[in-house]
């Protein structure tokens, strides 16, 4: 598994700060659309704009992970992620 920054803290409430963006909920559709390698998702999702920081929020919220052998690493949601997508409050996902 590559090393990736820490995942955002939640609120009192056990949810993310912020709601989905529609541009994250089209992002997390599109991972669990299909088996994607991490270089087909950076190459379809990456973005130099400091405003477009999907792939980077994604990751810091824990609603994807990357994970396998080097140059076939596969981009996965996480429970949290799932949830995201699927509507669920994120407080009724345990995190552990």
């Amino acid at each position: 598994m590559l090393p990736l920054p820490a995942v955002r803290s939640l609120d009192k409430e056990g949810t993310l700060p912020e709601p989905a963006s529609l541009l994250m909920l089209e992002f997390l559709a599109w991972i669990s659309s299909r088996c994607r390698t991490y270089a087909e998702a950076m190459e379809a999702w990456r973005s130099t704009c400091p405003r477009h920081t999907l792939w980077e929020d994604a990751i810091i919220d824990g609603l994807i992970e990357v994970g396998g052998a080097p140059h076939q690493s596969e981009v996965t949601l996480t429970p949290r992620g799932r949830a995201m997508l699927d509507g669920t409050p994120t407080h009724k996902i345990e995190t552990n």
